[in-house]
């Protein structure tokens, strides 16, 4: 892609304003001390997937100056909840009787996969929480793995059958306030959603709340692949479960 881009900078009569610098931001030098923006669309799936946001990082502590920019400055990640059940009958269940053979220790592994796939807005069965808020001119490397509490209110009765992740940037630096969401209920982009399923299906009344808490982190053998550790719990009127849940993004 250097190269292609190389070859549109000159085609294109920029040769004198646009250098194009081949190699890893880690090992190549530049031409200047410092510079005043630094723009890097580094945002994975689940928003952490693949670590390039460290690269981002290193960039900004080695170039960036005092009152340089980040674009996108601002980062977070949402939680809500679906009924899915013709997906997880279809997809995950489906394993318990394959022709007649018990296949179960596939689904055991399928569910442990989290989905990157489009949702329909009206499977979300309870609100949107905010989860994590990240400020990528301020942050450190260590505030990408984190564990946080969740509360989910039902909007309607329904079942739950897994939990949805998307994430929004914002570009608050710019003279223009500009973002945009990877939710449900915004416009698709080529991240979509991350679907986690559940082991339970959750049967939950108008108002009841599920609760529990996310970890994140960086997989410890390879640190571009993410570890995500749920707990949920529901004490409800039709539906009492606690479990924890281990998924692994690769």
């Amino acid at each position: 892609m250097a190269d292609m881009a190389k070859e549109i900078v000159k085609t294109n009569g920029f040769s004198e304003v646009i250098t194009v610098i081949k190699g890893k931001v880690e090992e190549i030098d530049l031409p200047v001390p410092k510079v005043d923006v630094i723009i890097s669309e580094w945002m994975g799936y689940f928003l952490l997937f693949e670590n390039m946001l460290d690269t981002v990082l290193f960039a900004r502590d080695k170039w960036l100056a005092d009152d340089g920019v980040v674009l996108p400055d601002k980062a977070s990640l949402h939680l809500t909840a679906i009924e899915d059940a013709e997906y997880k009958e279809d997809k995950i269940e489906f394993w318990n009787n394959v022709y007649g053979f018990d296949m179960s220790c596939i689904k055991k592994q399928a569910m442990m996969e989290p989905l990157v796939d489009t949702v329909d807005q009206n499977q979300i069965v309870t609100n949107c929480q905010l989860l994590k808020t990240m400020d990528i001119s301020k942050m450190s490397s260590g505030d990408a793995s984190f564990t946080v509490p969740f509360k989910l209110v039902a909007e309607r009765n329904d079942f739950i059958h897994a939990l949805v992740a998307y994430f929004n940037v914002s570009f608050t630096k710019c003279h223009k306030l500009m973002g945009f969401s990877t939710g449900p209920r915004s416009k698709s982009t080529h991240w979509k959603q991350t679907v986690l399923y559940l082991e339970d299906v959750v049967t939950i009344c108008e108002g009841e709340t599920l609760s529990g808490s996310m970890t994140v982190a960086n997989n410890k053998k390879n640190p571009r692949d993410i570890d995500i550790t749920l707990k949920y719990a529901i004490n409800g009127n039709r539906c009492k479960v606690s479990r924890t849940q281990h998924y692994k993004m690769r």
